[in-house]
C-alpha cells in the first residue's frame, strides 16, 4: 500500500497541485467541506425521513430535491479530497482512520445502488401506494446510510488527528 501512496504523492498532478499557490490546499479543504456537508445535509434529511420522522411530508418531496444535492455533494467531497490526499499521500500510511473511511464509502455507495433499485424506492419515488413491507425496507436502508454516512465523516474528521 505505501508503494501506491509513494507513487500518487509523486505523481505529476500531486506535484502540480503543490506548486500552485498558497492557498490551493485551503480552497480545496473548503471545497471538500462543502461537499461533506451538502452530501451529509441531504443524507440526514432523506435518511429521516425514510426511518419514519416527517411523515405528514411526503417522500416524493424529500427525495426530490435531496437525493441531486447529496449526488452533487458526493462529488465535490470526493474530487476534492482525492486532491488533498494525493498532497501527502504517504503521511497517512497506518493511519487506521483512512483505511476504515475508504471501504465504508464503498459499503455507503453499494447501499445507494440497492435502494435505487427497489421497487420499494420506486414507488416512494413515485408516489405510488406503498406495500406493507415497504416502510420497514426504507428504514433499514435509511439507518444504513445514515449509519455508513456518519462513520465516512466520523473517520475523515479523525484522521487529521492520528
Amino acid at each position: 500500500m505505501y508503494e501506491l501512496m509513494a507513487w500518487l504523492e509523486a505523481s505529476a498532478l500531486s506535484e502540480y497541485l503543490r506548486s500552485l499557490d498558497i492557498w490551493t490546499y485551503g480552497v480545496l479543504n473548503l471545497v471538500h467541506i462543502l461537499g461533506i456537508s451538502t452530501l451529509f445535509g441531504s443524507v440526514l434529511l432523506l435518511d429521516l425521513r425514510l426511518m419514519g420522522l416527517w411523515r405528514s411530508i411526503p417522500l416524493p418531496l424529500v427525495i426530490r430535491p435531496t437525493v441531486p444535492l447529496a449526488a452533487i455533494g458526493f462529488v465535490l467531497a470526493a474530487a476534492s479530497g482525492s486532491l488533498m490526499f494525493s498532497f501527502n499521500t504517504t503521511n497517512y500510511h497506518g493511519n487506521p482512520f483512512l483505511y476504515v473511511k475508504l471501504p465504508v464509502i464503498v459499503v455507503a455507495l453499494i447501499n445507494v445502488a440497492i435502494i435505487q433499485r427497489l421497487a420499494a424506492w420506486r414507488r416512494a419515488k413515485t408516489g405510488a401506494p406503498a406495500e406493507p413491507r415497504d416502510p420497514r425496507v426504507l428504514a433499514i436502508c435509511g439507518a444504513t446510510s445514515l449509519l455508513t454516512w456518519t462513520t465516512v465523516v466520523t473517520c475523515g474528521r479523525m484522521i487529521g488527528y492520528w
